[in-house]
């Protein structure tokens, strides 16, 4: 699909009907292709594997990206002048709540998956954690950047989000972890917490893969009235780069391990995927920040130099 509908920019042609609709032959080739790996040798299959990881790095970046500029978009648009005065107290009721649970998360991590002094990785992973929420709340707040505190308290719950899900992937041990685990059997809230994590993965792959503006740096570019609404094949690639992501979960990024019935993205490369998942988010929340005075200074630079 990627391959078909790259590059299509008209509504009406031939592509974006190929596109939006044929559903009948789309249902036949997906079918077939459930089919085919079953009669494919399990060498092709561990290449896969290998490419899959790879894809599925890139979607998490993608997806980085996209969760960045959509909270950005929603502070800027609550700060408009417009709007400015009747979403005041929701700015702050937004700004107020997200660090509450920011820190509220961090506490329970604590507790729940820290309760000794001898689990150290875990502590080191949840004090970062805390250690990235204040960096990026500093400089949000510096007086320079003046990015407020609605977007850090939201990328401070992201990071947050995602270092919990970073130790609860860990394999279930009786020293550092005093949740209760999954026992394996299909009991209705074990299924019920998988079927919701496969609808969150494919929310997010939809949302990423319609956002194909996050990625065009040429802002000033006019849109066509007959134009597509988001890049089709920007679209298509982020939904297989969402499979291989979607794949990698299914067996803990790990192409040798077996995974227990009923779990989902556990194991050690999964924690350690998520937490450099995190760091990145991070780091990448805090160069969007600082991107704007680097560059000004740089100009300035030269502006001098060349005088």
């Amino acid at each position: 699909m990627f391959l078909t509908t790259v590059g299509t920019t008209k509504l009406h042609e031939c592509r974006d009907s190929w596109h939006s609709g044929w559903w009948p032959l789309k249902s036949l080739m997906w079918i077939t292709l459930m089919v085919i790996p079953f009669f494919i040798p399990s060498a092709f299959i561990q290449f896969y594997g290998e490419v899959a990881r790879f894809g599925a790095g890139i979607f998490l970046i993608i997806q980085l990206f996209s969760v960045i500029n959509f909270i950005t978009w929603w502070n800027d648009y609550w700060v408009l002048e417009k709007n400015v005065e009747r979403c005041r107290i929701l700015v702050i009721t937004m700004s107020t709540m997200a660090y509450a649970a920011s820190l509220a998360g961090i506490i329970l991590m604590y507790i729940w998956y820290a309760p000794k002094a001898s689990c150290v990785l875990n502590i080191f992973f949840i004090t970062w954690t805390l250690v990235l929420l204040q960096v990026m709340t500093s400089i949000s707040l510096h007086s320079k950047v003046n990015a407020g505190l609605m977007t850090s308290g939201l990328m401070g719950l992201y990071v947050v989000f995602l270092c919990w899900s970073a130790v609860r992937s860990e394999p279930a041990t009786e020293i550092c972890n005093t949740r209760p685990q999954t026992t394996g059997r299909g009991d209705w809230m074990t299924i019920v917490s998988f079927l919701i994590a496969m609808l969150a993965i494919v929310m997010a792959t939809f949302s990423t893969g319609i956002d194909s503006k996050s990625f065009n740096f040429r802002k000033d570019e006019v849109e066509a009235e007959d134009g597509v609404p988001y890049g089709y094949g920007f679209f298509h690639f982020v939904f297989s780069m969402g499979a291989m992501y979607f794949g990698m979960l299914l067996i803990g990024w790990n192409l040798h391990q077996t995974m227990q019935k009923w779990s989902i993205d556990v194991g050690w490369a999964s924690t350690w995927v998520k937490i450099v998942n995190e760091w990145l988010a991070a780091g990448l929340y805090i160069w969007t920040l600082i991107a704007p005075l680097v560059w000004k200074n740089r100009t300035n630079s030269e502006s001098t130099s060349n005088v």
